[in-house]
């Protein structure tokens, strides 16, 4: 089976698996995170190289303050808890997304599981937080304006690639698979650059409901899938001369 190298995941509908149980949102993003530890375990088991999840967009500031407020604790709990173990696992964890306007006792966290797994040769677990595609096209261009305007960059030759390197993601391989959870089929700001090629799959369980069963269901739509990349494999027909 065609195993794709990078899956990116949209974790969505854990507020709705709460509520159709009767359960405060809380215990959704609970165990949400629950998940996204098996995940990790299937990424692992099925040889997939590099897993970037979705935890927290820039447009969920909007969400009420005590949501936040929680969703901002899952985040230390789960570094605080997890991150000796991915450490263990080879896993090196990467953190995409703004960190200007971060609390104070949340940005060092990123840096800590950042520099403790740098070494690691395993799976890549990039965790996008506080991230929205647009914005990061935007500081990418930003970026490169600079260098044209400090003459490190020709303009009249800049190519994607120019801009590609200066993206949040430079380092890794655009997404193969990008899956999203509970239905919904959008990208919501996720990779907007990187997702061009990418195939889609959108699942119809909630992302606490998320397990190996579900991740292989994603990876067997993908493998069945050709990925032609804009050309055209059938063979070309030939036309007689008259």
């Amino acid at each position: 089976m065609q195993t794709p190298a990078h899956v990116a995941i949209i974790m969505d509908g854990n507020g709705r698996w709460a509520q159709a149980r009767g359960l405060p949102r809380f215990e959704g993003h609970r165990r949400g995170v629950e998940a996204v530890r098996r995940a990790v375990r299937s990424a692992i088991a099925h040889d997939v190289r590099y897993l970037t999840i979705y935890s927290f967009s820039s447009e969920n500031w909007r969400r009420p303050l005590d949501e936040v407020t929680m969703l901002m604790g899952l985040l230390k709990r789960f570094i605080r808890n997890d991150l000796a173990d991915l450490n263990r696992n080879d896993v090196r964890v990467r953190i995409i997304g703004e960190r200007a306007n971060l609390a104070p006792d949340i940005a060092p966290l990123l840096v800590e599981a950042e520099s403790l797994t740098k070494n690691n040769r395993g799976l890549t677990l990039t965790v996008a937080f506080n991230y929205g595609g647009r914005q990061e096209i935007v500081e990418a261009a930003r970026r490169l304006a600079i260098d044209v305007r400090d003459g490190r960059v020709d303009a009249s030759n800049i190519s994607v690639e120019d801009l590609a390197e200066r993206l949040d993601t430079a380092e890794l391989p655009d997404p193969d698979l990008i899956i999203r959870t509970s239905g919904e089929m959008r990208l919501s700001n996720f990779l907007l650059w990187q997702a061009a090629y990418a195939e889609l799959v959108f699942l119809p369980i909630l992302w606490p409901d998320f397990d190996d069963a579900a991740f292989v269901s994603a990876l067997n739509q993908y493998a069945a899938r050709k990925r032609r990349f804009g050309a055209v494999t059938e063979p070309a027909v030939v036309m007689s001369a008259l």
